[in-house]
Protein backbone atom coordinates (compact mmCIF):
# COMPACT_ATOMS: atom_id res chain seq x y z
CA UNK A 1 0.00 0.00 0.00
CA UNK A 2 1.00 3.87 -1.10
CA UNK A 3 0.53 6.49 1.09
CA UNK A 4 0.09 9.93 -0.91
CA UNK A 5 -0.31 12.61 1.36
CA UNK A 6 -1.55 16.27 -0.06
CA UNK A 7 -3.90 13.37 -2.39
CA UNK A 8 -6.75 16.31 -3.63
CA UNK A 9 -3.75 18.95 -4.79
CA UNK A 10 -2.69 19.72 -8.14
CA UNK A 11 0.21 16.96 -7.41
CA UNK A 12 -1.66 14.79 -5.25
CA UNK A 13 -4.93 14.00 -7.51
CA UNK A 14 -2.90 12.51 -10.62
CA UNK A 15 -0.11 11.02 -8.37
CA UNK A 16 -3.39 8.75 -7.02
CA UNK A 17 -4.89 8.52 -10.41
CA UNK A 18 -1.87 7.03 -11.72
CA UNK A 19 -0.87 4.65 -8.97
CA UNK A 20 -4.40 3.10 -9.22
CA UNK A 21 -3.94 2.70 -12.55
CA UNK A 22 -0.91 0.75 -12.33
CA UNK A 23 -2.52 -1.19 -9.94
CA UNK A 24 -1.06 -0.19 -6.60
CA UNK A 25 -3.78 0.34 -3.31
CA UNK A 26 -3.24 3.82 -2.30
CA UNK A 27 -4.26 5.69 0.89
CA UNK A 28 -5.35 9.51 -0.04
CA UNK A 29 -4.36 11.67 2.83
CA UNK A 30 -6.15 14.93 2.83
CA UNK A 31 -7.76 17.14 5.61
CA UNK A 32 -11.26 16.35 4.02
CA UNK A 33 -10.94 12.98 3.59
CA UNK A 34 -12.16 12.28 0.59
CA UNK A 35 -10.45 10.09 -1.77
CA UNK A 36 -10.13 12.31 -4.71
CA UNK A 37 -11.12 9.22 -7.36
CA UNK A 38 -13.94 6.95 -6.84
CA UNK A 39 -11.45 3.28 -7.62
CA UNK A 40 -11.91 0.37 -5.95
CA UNK A 41 -8.31 0.71 -4.80
CA UNK A 42 -8.12 4.16 -3.42
CA UNK A 43 -9.52 4.65 0.39
CA UNK A 44 -9.72 8.59 1.68
CA UNK A 45 -8.51 9.16 4.76
CA UNK A 46 -8.64 12.42 7.11
CA UNK A 47 -5.46 12.87 8.70
CA UNK A 48 -3.28 16.13 9.33
CA UNK A 49 0.38 15.82 9.66
CA UNK A 50 0.42 17.67 12.75
CA UNK A 51 -1.45 15.00 14.37
CA UNK A 52 0.65 12.15 15.62
CA UNK A 53 -2.48 9.52 16.28
CA UNK A 54 -4.01 10.26 12.36
CA UNK A 55 -0.43 10.42 11.02
CA UNK A 56 0.25 6.61 12.26
CA UNK A 57 -3.28 5.46 11.38
CA UNK A 58 -2.50 6.76 7.89
CA UNK A 59 1.11 5.05 6.93
CA UNK A 60 0.71 1.67 9.25
CA UNK A 61 0.72 -1.21 6.88
CA UNK A 62 2.08 1.15 4.02
CA UNK A 63 5.35 0.17 1.97
CA UNK A 64 6.00 3.63 0.41
CA UNK A 65 4.50 7.32 1.60
CA UNK A 66 4.57 10.40 -1.00
CA UNK A 67 5.07 13.50 1.73
CA UNK A 68 4.09 17.11 0.35
CA UNK A 69 4.08 19.48 3.57
CA UNK A 70 2.07 22.29 3.43
CA UNK A 71 3.72 25.88 3.08
CA UNK A 72 7.36 25.03 3.38
CA UNK A 73 6.67 22.96 6.43
CA UNK A 74 8.57 25.52 8.91
CA UNK A 75 5.36 24.55 11.34
CA UNK A 76 5.48 20.77 11.53
CA UNK A 77 7.96 18.43 13.51
CA UNK A 78 8.58 17.02 10.25
CA UNK A 79 11.37 14.58 12.15
CA UNK A 80 8.62 13.07 14.09
CA UNK A 81 6.61 12.73 10.32
CA UNK A 82 9.32 10.42 8.96
CA UNK A 83 10.16 8.76 12.48
CA UNK A 84 6.34 7.55 12.62
CA UNK A 85 6.94 6.65 9.17
CA UNK A 86 9.74 4.66 9.59
CA UNK A 87 8.42 3.05 12.74
CA UNK A 88 5.16 2.31 10.70
CA UNK A 89 6.76 0.38 7.68
CA UNK A 90 7.51 2.52 5.82
CA UNK A 91 10.60 2.06 3.53
CA UNK A 92 10.54 3.85 0.33
CA UNK A 93 9.49 7.96 0.83
CA UNK A 94 9.72 10.23 -1.75
CA UNK A 95 9.69 14.04 -0.73
CA UNK A 96 8.25 17.00 -2.63
CA UNK A 97 10.55 19.39 -1.77
CA UNK A 98 11.18 22.65 -4.37
CA UNK A 99 14.27 23.81 -6.41
CA UNK A 100 14.16 27.13 -4.14
CA UNK A 101 15.49 24.47 -1.89
CA UNK A 102 18.56 24.09 -3.45
CA UNK A 103 19.34 27.89 -4.96
CA UNK A 104 17.61 29.72 -1.88
CA UNK A 105 18.61 27.39 1.21
CA UNK A 106 19.82 29.67 3.26
CA UNK A 107 16.29 31.97 2.60
CA UNK A 108 13.37 32.39 5.08
CA UNK A 109 10.59 30.68 2.69
CA UNK A 110 12.60 28.01 1.16
CA UNK A 111 15.03 27.09 4.35
CA UNK A 112 12.49 25.02 6.22
CA UNK A 113 12.44 22.51 3.07
CA UNK A 114 15.92 22.54 2.60
CA UNK A 115 16.40 21.29 6.44
CA UNK A 116 13.51 18.90 5.52
CA UNK A 117 15.64 17.30 2.28
CA UNK A 118 18.44 16.47 4.89
CA UNK A 119 16.21 14.74 7.79
CA UNK A 120 14.58 12.61 4.61
CA UNK A 121 18.21 11.92 3.25
CA UNK A 122 19.50 10.87 6.79
CA UNK A 123 16.18 8.79 7.90
CA UNK A 124 17.45 5.41 6.68
CA UNK A 125 14.91 5.06 4.05
CA UNK A 126 15.18 4.29 0.00
CA UNK A 127 14.40 8.21 -0.36
CA UNK A 128 14.09 10.35 -3.53
CA UNK A 129 13.57 13.90 -3.57
CA UNK A 130 11.74 15.82 -6.02
CA UNK A 131 12.70 19.54 -6.62
CA UNK A 132 9.77 21.31 -9.11
CA UNK A 133 10.43 24.60 -10.13
CA UNK A 134 7.58 27.08 -11.15
CA UNK A 135 4.31 25.20 -11.37
CA UNK A 136 2.32 26.08 -15.09
CA UNK A 137 -0.78 25.50 -12.93
CA UNK A 138 -0.26 28.78 -11.13
CA UNK A 139 -2.16 30.51 -13.93
CA UNK A 140 -5.04 29.23 -12.49
CA UNK A 141 -4.57 32.74 -10.64
CA UNK A 142 -5.36 34.15 -13.84
CA UNK A 143 -9.28 32.52 -14.20
CA UNK A 144 -11.39 35.20 -12.78
CA UNK A 145 -9.79 38.36 -14.61
CA UNK A 146 -9.58 36.04 -17.85
CA UNK A 147 -13.31 34.91 -17.50
CA UNK A 148 -14.31 38.49 -16.69
CA UNK A 149 -11.97 40.96 -18.61
CA UNK A 150 -10.31 38.62 -20.99
CA UNK A 151 -7.31 39.92 -19.12
CA UNK A 152 -4.33 38.50 -17.79
CA UNK A 153 -2.42 40.29 -14.19
CA UNK A 154 0.82 38.99 -13.54
CA UNK A 155 4.58 40.49 -12.50
CA UNK A 156 7.34 40.84 -14.75
CA UNK A 157 5.88 39.98 -17.79
CA UNK A 158 9.35 39.15 -19.47
CA UNK A 159 10.95 36.84 -16.86
CA UNK A 160 10.79 33.48 -18.24
CA UNK A 161 10.81 30.47 -16.05
CA UNK A 162 10.34 26.48 -17.30
CA UNK A 163 7.14 26.18 -15.44
CA UNK A 164 6.34 22.19 -15.30
CA UNK A 165 3.28 20.65 -15.15
CA UNK A 166 2.27 18.85 -12.34
CA UNK A 167 1.00 15.86 -13.87
CA UNK A 168 4.82 15.26 -15.47
CA UNK A 169 5.61 15.75 -10.98
CA UNK A 170 2.78 13.04 -10.38
CA UNK A 171 4.05 10.63 -12.61
CA UNK A 172 7.64 11.12 -11.93
CA UNK A 173 6.56 10.79 -7.96
CA UNK A 174 4.55 7.41 -8.81
CA UNK A 175 7.90 5.96 -10.76
CA UNK A 176 10.22 6.54 -7.67
CA UNK A 177 7.19 4.94 -5.23
CA UNK A 178 7.53 1.91 -7.39
CA UNK A 179 10.22 1.34 -9.26
CA UNK A 180 13.77 0.30 -8.53
CA UNK A 181 16.40 2.69 -9.40
CA UNK A 182 14.91 6.27 -7.99
CA UNK A 183 16.71 5.38 -4.45
CA UNK A 184 19.15 8.24 -3.24
CA UNK A 185 18.04 10.37 -6.47
CA UNK A 186 17.31 14.27 -6.23
CA UNK A 187 15.60 15.36 -9.83
CA UNK A 188 15.03 18.54 -10.64
CA UNK A 189 11.58 19.14 -12.48
CA UNK A 190 10.67 21.85 -14.86
CA UNK A 191 8.79 22.56 -17.89
CA UNK A 192 10.14 21.93 -21.75
CA UNK A 193 10.91 25.63 -22.36
CA UNK A 194 11.28 28.43 -20.08
CA UNK A 195 8.04 30.92 -20.83
CA UNK A 196 7.12 34.11 -20.07
CA UNK A 197 3.93 35.39 -18.08
CA UNK A 198 3.28 37.13 -21.23
CA UNK A 199 4.32 34.19 -23.70
CA UNK A 200 1.74 32.30 -21.59
CA UNK A 201 -0.56 34.35 -21.62
CA UNK A 202 -0.19 34.02 -25.73
CA UNK A 203 -0.24 30.16 -25.53
CA UNK A 204 -3.37 30.60 -23.49
CA UNK A 205 -5.12 32.89 -25.89
CA UNK A 206 -4.65 30.37 -28.71
CA UNK A 207 -5.74 27.94 -26.83
CA UNK A 208 -8.52 29.59 -25.87
CA UNK A 209 -9.38 30.68 -29.54
CA UNK A 210 -10.00 34.25 -28.02
CA UNK A 211 -7.81 37.47 -28.04
CA UNK A 212 -6.23 38.21 -23.90
CA UNK A 213 -4.83 41.54 -22.62
CA UNK A 214 -1.16 41.09 -20.52
CA UNK A 215 -1.28 43.71 -17.60
CA UNK A 216 1.96 43.92 -15.84
CA UNK A 217 1.52 44.09 -12.69
CA UNK A 218 4.20 46.19 -10.46
CA UNK A 219 5.46 43.94 -7.29
CA UNK A 220 3.74 45.99 -4.65
CA UNK A 221 0.39 44.95 -6.80
CA UNK A 222 1.19 41.03 -7.21
CA UNK A 223 2.49 41.21 -3.25
CA UNK A 224 -0.99 42.64 -1.99
CA UNK A 225 -2.55 40.14 -4.31
CA UNK A 226 -0.97 37.29 -3.31
CA UNK A 227 -0.87 38.17 0.64
CA UNK A 228 -4.65 37.01 0.50
CA UNK A 229 -3.61 33.39 -0.08
CA UNK A 230 -0.03 33.17 0.74
CA UNK A 231 2.26 33.43 3.96
CA UNK A 232 3.88 36.90 3.89
CA UNK A 233 7.82 35.19 3.77
CA UNK A 234 6.74 32.39 1.48
CA UNK A 235 5.49 35.69 -0.92
CA UNK A 236 8.45 37.69 -0.68
CA UNK A 237 11.04 34.43 -1.41
CA UNK A 238 8.11 33.18 -4.20
CA UNK A 239 8.51 36.99 -5.70
CA UNK A 240 12.45 36.93 -5.34
CA UNK A 241 12.07 33.95 -8.14
CA UNK A 242 10.01 35.31 -10.21
CA UNK A 243 11.74 38.55 -10.60
CA UNK A 244 15.12 37.77 -10.24
CA UNK A 245 16.21 34.01 -10.96
CA UNK A 246 19.33 32.64 -11.04
CA UNK A 247 20.77 30.99 -13.44
CA UNK A 248 19.78 27.48 -12.00
CA UNK A 249 16.02 28.95 -11.70
CA UNK A 250 16.09 29.52 -15.46
CA UNK A 251 17.35 26.33 -16.98
CA UNK A 252 15.50 23.68 -18.02
CA UNK A 253 16.26 20.69 -16.74
CA UNK A 254 16.55 17.01 -18.32
CA UNK A 255 15.27 14.72 -15.84
CA UNK A 256 11.82 14.86 -16.30
CA UNK A 257 12.61 12.79 -19.61
CA UNK A 258 15.61 10.95 -18.01
CA UNK A 259 12.70 8.96 -15.66
CA UNK A 260 9.99 8.98 -18.19
CA UNK A 261 11.46 8.29 -21.30
CA UNK A 262 9.26 11.43 -23.36
CA UNK A 263 9.98 15.26 -22.78
CA UNK A 264 8.37 16.93 -20.79
CA UNK A 265 4.92 18.67 -21.65
CA UNK A 266 4.80 22.31 -22.05
CA UNK A 267 2.68 25.27 -20.91
CA UNK A 268 0.62 24.69 -24.04
CA UNK A 269 -0.13 21.38 -23.02
CA UNK A 270 -1.59 22.01 -19.64
CA UNK A 271 -3.32 24.97 -21.01
CA UNK A 272 -4.71 22.65 -23.77
CA UNK A 273 -5.99 20.24 -20.36
CA UNK A 274 -7.54 23.17 -18.66
CA UNK A 275 -8.34 25.34 -21.00
CA UNK A 276 -12.56 24.74 -19.64
CA UNK A 277 -11.58 26.59 -16.21
CA UNK A 278 -10.66 29.92 -18.05
CA UNK A 279 -13.76 29.31 -20.35
CA UNK A 280 -16.43 29.47 -18.08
Amino acid sequence: MIVVTGATGNVGRPLVAELARRGHEVTAVSRAGTAPHAQARVRGLSADLADPGGLRAAVTGASAMFLLVPGSGEHLDTERIIGTAAEAGVRRLVLLSSLGAATRADSVSHGPLARLEKLVRGSGLEWTVLRPGDFASNALAWVPSVRAERTVHAPFGDVALPAVDPLDIAEVAAAALVDDGHAGRTYALTGAAAVSPRDRTRALAEVLGTPLVFAEQTREQARADMLAYIPEHVVDGTLAILGEPTPQEQAVSPDVETVLGRPARTFADWARRNAAAFAG
